[in-house]
C-alpha cells in the first residue's frame, strides 16, 4: 500500500460521522400501504417524498434492506449533475430528436433539487458552482472543443485549479452541476418524507413480489406487506423482476479522501470548493473539495467482478487505492506529504446506454428505474417522477420520451459479459493513450453500445 494511505480507514467519509441517524425499526407483519417503495437510496427516497408532495395523504412505506444511504447513495463523490443522459455527447447520440428537451428537463430537475434542499432546510453543503473538465494529454485538448464557449487554455485553467498536468479545460456553468454531501442529503430527504407522513423501515430486505387482487404483495425477511402500488429502486442489487436480470451490471468504483487541507494549501490551489473537477479521458478521475476542506479523489479504476458479484470483501483493493494515491500526487505535487484519511468503494449500476431505464410490471401496479451509471445523485429525482407517472397510468411529457419508452440493450450472460467488459476496458485505456478509437470501440458505436465519458 502507498505510504500516504498508512493510517487510512476503510470507511466512506460521508458515513463516518456521529450524526448518522439510528436505523428505523422494521414494519409490523402484514402491514399495508398505498405505495411501497423498495430501496432506501436516492431513488427510493426521492420516490417516497415526491409521492406525498404530489398527492398529500398517500400512505407510503419505504423498505430498505440495509441502512439508508449505506451503498451507492452514501459512497459517491457528491457530484449532483443536471444531465439525465450521462453528458451531451451520449444524449445527442442516443436521443438526438429529444436531447434539447432532456437537457431542459435536467436543468429543471437540478433546480428542483436545490429548491427541495432550501424548502426543508437540509444541511448537506449544497454548492452550485458548475464543473471543470481538464485535458492532461495533448490529444484530449481537441476533445474539449476549443472553438466553443467555456474552453480554457493552459494558463486559464491553471488559474481556476492549479495542476502542472493540465493542458486545457472546459468549464460548465453553475446551472449544470452542484456538489454536496450525499449522505446528509439522503438523511435530510428521509426526515422530510417522514414529516409528510412517510413510514421508513430499515434492515427489512424484500425477497419477492406476488400479484394479488387489487395490488401487489411484497414479501420481506420479516413478513409481508400488501400495497396498491410498488416502486422498485434496488438499482445495483439483484432485481426483483426477472426481466431486469441482464439490464445492468454492478461495477465497483474506488475513492480516497485526504486529511483536511490548511487554508493556505487550498488557496495555493486557487480552488473554489463549489467547483467539481474531472479528467477528459475514458478512465477518468473525479475530484472536489469537501465542506471540511478535504480533497475527495475517485474514479479511474472501474472494476467488474465475474458473475455480477457484489459484497463487502470486494471493497478492499490495495492496487487500486495505490494507483489513485499515485495519480493524486502526480496531479498535485504541491501537496506532497499529505496523507489520506479514508478509502472506500461503492457499487454502481451500469447500463449499456449509461443512463437510466424505466418500465412497469404487474399490469401497471409496479414501476422501476435502474442503470444510472454513476449519475444517480441528480437523475434519481427525475426517475422518481417517471415511476410515479407510470404508476398513475396517465400519459405525461416524461412518459412519452423515447428515453423512457425504449429499454436499454441488455448485457449478455456470463462468460460473455466478463469477456466483453474486459475487452472494452482495455480498448478504452488504449484510446486514452493514443487518442484513436480502435476497431472494438467503433463496432460498439455502430451497435449503439459505445461509450464516451
Amino acid at each position: 500500500m502507498h505510504p500516504s494511505l498508512a493510517g487510512s480507514v476503510l470507511r466512506p467519509l460521508w458515513l463516518d460521522t456521529p450524526d448518522r441517524p439510528e436505523p428505523r425499526p422494521r414494519p409490523a407483519d402484514s402491514a399495508t400501504a398505498d405505495l411501497v417503495v423498495v430501496g432506501g437510496g436516492f431513488c427510493g427516497l426521492w420516490t417516497a417524498l415526491r409521492a406525498v408532495e404530489r398527492e398529500p395523504g398517500t400512505d407510503v412505506l419505504l423498505l430498505e434492506g440495509d441502512r439508508l444511504a449505506e451503498h451507492a447513495t452514501g459512497r459517491n463523490g457528491g457530484f449532483c449533475e443536471a444531465s439525465l443522459t450521462h453528458g451531451e455527447v451520449n444524449g445527442r447520440t442516443r436521443w438526438p430528436e429529444e436531447y434539447d428537451e432532456l437537457h431542459r428537463l435536467g436543468i429543471e430537475n437540478l433546480d428542483a433539487i436545490e429548491a427541495t434542499v432550501d424548502r426543508y432546510g437540509i444541511d448537506c453543503g449544497f454548492l452550485r458552482g458548475g464543473s471543470l473538465t481538464v485535458a492532461t494529454r495533448p490529444h484530449e485538448v481537441a476533445w474539449l472543443e476549443p472553438d466553443r464557449p467555456g474552453f480554457l487554455d493552459r494558463d486559464a485553467v491553471r488559474a481556476v485549479v492549479d495542476s502542472p498536468t493540465y493542458l486545457a479545460g472546459r468549464r460548465e456553468p453553475p446551472e449544470e452541476c452542484a456538489v454536496l454531501d450525499p449522505a446528509r442529503l439522503a438523511w435530510g430527504l428521509a426526515d422530510a418524507a417522514e414529516r409528510q407522513g412517510v413510514r421508513i423501515a430499515e434492515r427489512t430486505r424484500v425477497t419477492g413480489l406476488r400479484s394479488v387482487d387489487g395490488g401487489v404483495e411484497v414479501l420481506t425477511t420479516h413478513g409481508t406487506v400488501r400495497a396498491r402500488r410498488v416502486a422498485l429502486a434496488t438499482n445495483a442489487f439483484r432485481p426483483l423482476l426477472r426481466r431486469l436480470r441482464w439490464t445492468t451490471v454492478p461495477v465497483y468504483d474506488y475513492v480516497l479522501a485526504t486529511e483536511p487541507l490548511t487554508l493556505e494549501q487550498l488557496a495555493d490551489l486557487h480552488w473554489d470548493p463549489a467547483l467539481g473537477v474531472s479528467d477528459a479521458g475514458n478512465q477518468f478521475h473525479y475530484y472536489r473539495v469537501t465542506p471540511d476542506r478535504r480533497v475527495l479523489w475517485g474514479g479511474y479504476d472501474a472494476i467488474y467482478h465475474f458473475g455480477r458479484s457484489v459484497g463487502p470483501d470486494l471493497e478492499e483493493r490495495d492496487a487500486t487505492y495505490t494507483t489513485l494515491a499515485e495519480h493524486f500526487l502526480a496531479t498535485f505535487p504541491q501537496l506532497e506529504g499529505i496523507r489520506f484519511s479514508h478509502r472506500w468503494a461503492g457499487v454502481i449500476d451500469t447500463s449499456t446506454r449509461f443512463s437510466a431505464s424505466f418500465g412497469s410490471a404487474y399490469d401497471g401496479r409496479a414501476a422501476y428505474a435502474l442503470g444510472f451509471t454513476g449519475l444517480g445523485v441528480g437523475a434519481t429525482r427525475f426517475a422518481a417522477d417517471v415511476m410515479l407517472d407510470l404508476l398513475s397510468g396517465e400519459k405525461t411529457g416524461r412518459t412519452r420520451l423515447q428515453m423512457v419508452r425504449r429499454p436499454a440493450v441488455p448485457f449478455p450472460p456470463e462468460p460473455l459479459a466478463w469477456a466483453g467488459i474486459q475487452l472494452t476496458r482495455r480498448a478504452l485505456a488504449r484510446e486514452d493513450v493514443t487518442g484513436r478509437r480502435g476497431r472494438w470501440l467503433r463496432t460498439l458505436d455502430r451497435l449503439g453500445l459505445g461509450y464516451d465519458s
